[in-house]
C-alpha cells in the first residue's frame, strides 16, 4: 500500500524496413505511405500535478511550523509568568512572620 506504483515499461521501438525504392524527385508535399508507424513515445506523466503537491506540502509544513512555534512561545510565556508569581508569593509568605 505504501510502495509507489511504477509505470509499465515502454515497449521497445520496432524498426521499419523500406521495401520500395524512393524516386530521386523531390516532392513539396509529404507523401502518404501505407505502412503503419508507431506513435511517438510520450515524455511520461505530466509534471503539473506533482508541482501542485510540492507547493501544497511546503505550505502545510510552513503552517505546522508556525502553529508549533506559537504553542512553544505560549508555553514559555506561561512558565515564566508562573515562576514570577511563585517568587512573589514566596516572598510575601516568607516576609509575613517577620513583621
Amino acid at each position: 500500500m505504501l510502495r509507489p506504483k511504477l509505470p509499465d515499461a515502454a515497449p521497445l521501438p520496432t524498426t521499419h524496413v523500406i521495401t520500395s525504392a524512393v524516386s530521386a524527385e523531390r516532392h513539396h508535399a509529404p507523401v502518404a505511405c501505407s505502412c503503419t508507424h508507431a506513435p511517438a513515445p510520450s515524455a511520461g506523466r505530466p509534471l503539473a500535478p506533482y508541482v501542485g503537491l510540492g507547493a501544497g506540502a511546503v505550505a502545510a509544513v510552513l503552517v505546522v511550523g508556525v502553529v508549533l512555534t506559537a504553542l512553544l512561545a505560549t508555553v514559555a510565556i506561561t512558565a515564566v509568568s508562573v515562576s514570577i508569581a511563585a517568587v512573589v508569593l514566596r516572598s510575601l509568605l516568607n516576609g509575613a512572620p517577620k513583621r
